[in-house]
């Protein structure tokens, strides 16, 4: 059911990959039901259910975040929004952070989560206007990091300055992306249909934390 109904609502209010939060505005009734299934979702012995549930979850939380403080310019905007307002998941009272530091990140171990939790600005990678569910998890977890990292605005490669700048999400999570035996442009070559020169330099470009609004 939950799947299903997400999937219902992120295709009625996703469009080009921004979402309108004025419309859910208008009639929250949709966004109240999912934040109801999400309350009460009971976890599965299935890692993939649990793991889809957990992403879906994030971002509909998210949206509802925003929704409440609507109209507002950036998810910033929101006190606490991240480390403090508790959220009804599974049963469990969880903020934004715990649900993908503690729910996602420790238990999967998978950097293919950053390109598919969507924090409500522009800097993240774009929502999608479908659900992902846990049988077709796999397949899209590698769909949208090959979108994510082949995207020139969000990876932007300079060949005649031999500079590669990234997302500050690469900064943020670098335990995710890099160990001692490899570095972010072995990360980024897993995916990019162009691979990058080793010697290229990395550098952060400034996360945008405009809101990501229809």
């Amino acid at each position: 059911f939950f799947f299903s109904n997400t999937d219902i609502f992120l295709k009625k209010y996703v469009q080009a990959k921004k979402v309108n939060y004025e419309a859910i505005k208008k009639d929250p009734k949709t966004l109240e039901d999912l934040v109801k299934q999400i309350a009460t979702f009971s976890l599965s012995n299935d890692p993939k259910v649990n793991k889809a549930f957990f992403i879906n979850a994030y971002n509909i939380v998210m949206i509802n975040a925003i929704v409440e403080k609507y109209p507002i310019k950036s998810p910033m905007d929101i006190t606490g929004v991240f480390d403090k307002t508790k959220y009804t998941v599974a049963g469990t009272k969880l903020t934004l952070n715990d649900i993908e530091n503690k729910m996602i990140r420790e238990k999967y171990k998978d950097a293919r989560i950053h390109f598919v939790l969507v924090c409500g600005a522009n800097g993240c990678p774009p929502i999608t206007n479908f659900a992902y569910t846990p049988e077709n998890l796999e397949h899209q977890l590698e769909q949208q990091t090959k979108l994510a990292i082949n995207n020139p605005d969000f990876i932007k490669v300079n060949v005649k300055s031999k500079k590669v700048e990234i997302s500050q999400i690469f900064e943020w999570y670098k335990e995710d992306f890099i160990s001692t035996k490899s570095s972010y442009i072995d990360f980024l070559n897993k995916y990019k249909s162009e691979p990058i020169p080793a010697n290229f330099k990395v550098a952060f470009y400034t996360y945008d934390w405009s809101l990501n609004k229809h």
